[in-house]
This record gives structure tokens, C-alpha cells and sequence, in this order.
């Protein structure tokens, strides 16, 4: 089998669901009814980066959050899937659209239902806080949590070895 190393090197796509993984899972609500999610800021500075790299990023998350859209968004998120009740057919939806290979996509995901796309995925990994049925299928678990530095954690391991990282290219705007 390939090693972990090894396949960050072939990464060009990163896929992360929202609630568990770029969040810890918390939902606060107001007495409106209002919803709000806290993201990580260290995950947000990754994320932003790896767009300005020309690493294509994406969200697929079965909310429907309006808040998790435009904190998305204001990284530069522009692929943001919402609502999403089938997430291996987004995964699979997104891959045609930009002709993606799944073997270039890491996908972190924390439970049951982002199982199917990560048997799909590349790259299947997770939050220290996933399931374990999320952690079986995960090629790495992050020393992380969701919303504790996660996605930060194998966004920042891709650069690195793909030498992007503190690269003049990823500070050249």
C-alpha cells in the first residue's frame, strides 16, 4: 500500500465537510432561532492559502448554513456544497466538472454520512474527534480535532512536501 507520505505528493484537491471538520460541531442558536458555527482562524489562514496556491478546495456538508457559506466564501471557497444528502454523488459531480482525479483529492470527513465519498477519495482522512468508523477508512487521523486545527494540520503536511509552504510563490500576492 501507498504510504501516507507518499500520496501528498499527488494532492491537487482538498475536500472537507463543514460541521465536525472545519468546525468542532457546536451549533449555537438564539432565541430567533438564529444558527452560528465558530470556525478555526489557523484553519481559515491554511484554507485561504491553499486557494491563493491554485489548490482547488472545496466543501460539501449536509447543513444549510448561510454563515458556514460566507466564512467560506470570504476565504476564497468559491465550490461550496450545501444541503448535500448524498455526498459521495457531490464528490463524484464535483471530480467531472473540473476533471479531478480522485486519487488527487484529500478529503477530510468525521462521520457516518461522509463515508461514502471518502471510500472515493484519494486521500480519505479525519479529526481526531471523528467516529470510528470515520477513523477505519482514514489513511491519517489528524492529532486534531474538528475546528481545533485540522484542516490546517494536512493542508500545511500537502504543502510542505510539495515545497509550497512558506514558498516565495504562496506569498507572491
Amino acid at each position: 500500500m501507498e504510504s501516507f507520505l507518499t500520496k501528498l505528493k499527488d494532492i491537487t484537491t482538498f475536500i472537507f465537510d463543514v460541521d465536525g471538520v472545519l468546525t468542532d460541531g457546536s451549533v449555537f442558536v438564539t432565541e430567533t432561532g438564529e444558527q452560528s458555527r465558530a470556525f478555526n482562524i489557523k484553519d481559515g489562514y491554511a484554507l485561504q492559502l491553499a486557494v491563493k496556491c491554485g489548490y482547488n478546495v472545496a466543501a460539501i456538508s449536509g447543513s444549510r448554513s448561510k454563515t458556514a457559506i460566507y466564512r467560506l466564501n470570504s476565504l476564497g471557497i468559491t465550490d461550496v456544497f450545501m444541503g448535500a444528502q448524498v455526498k459521495s454523488e457531490k464528490f463524484k459531480n464535483y471530480l467531472e466538472s473540473k476533471s479531478i482525479l480522485a486519487a488527487n483529492v484529500l478529503y477530510m470527513g468525521d462521520d457516518i454520512p461522509d463515508l461514502g465519498a471518502m471510500k472515493l477519495a484519494g486521500l480519505p482522512v479525519c479529526p481526531s474527534d471523528a467516529v470510528e468508523e470515520i477513523k477505519a477508512v482514514s489513511a491519517y487521523v489528524s492529532p486534531y480535532g474538528g475546528g481545533k486545527g485540522a484542516a490546517r494540520d494536512v493542508i500545511e503536511k500537502v504543502m510542505k512536501i510539495q515545497d509550497k509552504w512558506m514558498s516565495e510563490e504562496a506569498y507572491s500576492w
